[in-house]
């Protein structure tokens, strides 16, 4: 009996356990319902819905002009939607807008700040406008400071300051207070490769500790920075998924680069008659792009048939769909 009892509380703590975990990792943070916002006449955005739950990267990516930025506005509660709702935290961005502002570190797309104060006094400024206990600013800063990397500048003006530091104390001012959901509009805007990967390594960091909502046109930051994806034409949600599962479902066909040695009419004939194969284009003497239906991997018949044939094979290689050319499907629009 005392077995059987132990067994049963066993049991019943270990279900309890997986839905304290469930809930932890689950828990939505971010509910953005039938979200719609009118200028005058003019829809920026039409009956946007999506949630992101906690500790995930969700990006919005569409051209510019799209409503990404009316978005991010309204679920910074920076401004009102004329209908729908968002929550954060459980918290109406309307209804109950001081709290929800609370839980958000917000990043506009054009990166507000007060050049003529210096980068410290300019965090110690926002740690007081955001609450931050009067005792706890100093090291709040200086934490702040130190991990986004900004110690060797913390005395300068920001109107001296690279662009690149500046995005990175437009960060900073973000983090501080703590803020559980993180919201940023387009964060590697106008930065250079060096500065844009600094960037994107600060929110890899971030990722899984914080609740984050990114807003890009470029779809190359956007994929190895988000769980999920949404898609966002004429003020839309186009489509939604992870980047691999937007890939794949949009994927009609396969695009393979066949390499050999100075044979590419041989290959063409050994090949061209392989079924999935839908056409075949011969770059150069030695070069071949052959487009293949999208369901089945193909490179190890083709590579078979090749060997087979006599015809050194050099490279095979597929030519992956990215998230640009999925966006250019559902939308026939390029990002740019």
């Amino acid at each position: 009996m005392a077995a059987s009892t132990g067994l049963t509380f066993g049991l019943l703590c270990g279900w309890t356990l997986s839905l304290i975990w469930k809930w932890f990792v689950e828990y939505t943070v971010i509910v953005v319902n039938n979200l719609t916002k009118f200028y005058g006449l003019h829809s920026a955005v039409e009956d946007v819905t999506f949630t992101v739950n906690r500790g995930e990267v969700f990006g919005l990516l569409g051209p510019n002009g799209a409503g990404k930025s009316t978005i991010m506005k309204m679920v910074a509660s920076f401004m009102p939607p004329t209908s729908g709702s968002v929550k954060i935290m459980d918290y109406d961005t309307v209804k109950d807008s001081l709290d929800a502002r609370k839980c958000i570190g917000y990043l506009p797309g054009n990166t507000p700040l007060y050049s003529d104060m210096t980068v410290e006094s300019f965090l110690r400024f926002a740690a007081q406008a955001k609450g931050v206990k009067k005792e706890q600013i100093s090291s709040e800063v200086r934490g702040t400071v130190s991990d986004l990397g900004l110690s060797e500048v913390r005395e300068r003006k920001i109107d001296t300051l690279p662009k690149g530091y500046r995005q990175r104390v437009g960060l900073a001012q973000a983090l501080i207070g703590d803020p559980p959901v993180l919201v940023f509009d387009d964060p590697t805007g106008g930065l250079d490769a060096r500065q844009s990967r600094e960037i994107e390594g600060l929110i890899k960091d971030l990722s899984g500790w914080k609740t984050m909502l990114i807003a890009s046109h470029n779809p190359s930051k956007i994929s190895g920075l988000c769980d999920r994806v949404a898609f966002i034409d004429k003020g839309r949600v186009a489509s939604l998924g992870t980047p691999r599962d937007l890939t794949e479902k949009y994927r009609e066909h396969v695009s393979i680069k066949i390499i050999v040695g100075d044979k590419a009419k041989e290959a063409l004939k050994t090949i061209c008659r392989v079924e999935g194969v839908l056409s075949i284009l011969i770059l150069n003497s030695s070069m071949l792009k052959v487009d293949t239906v999208g369901e089945t991997d193909l490179r190890p018949v083709l590579a078979d048939r090749l060997v087979n044939a006599g015809i050194p094979l050099l490279e095979i290689a597929r030519d992956e769909k990215g998230l640009e050319d999925v966006f250019m499907d559902i939308t026939g629009r390029k990002v740019h």
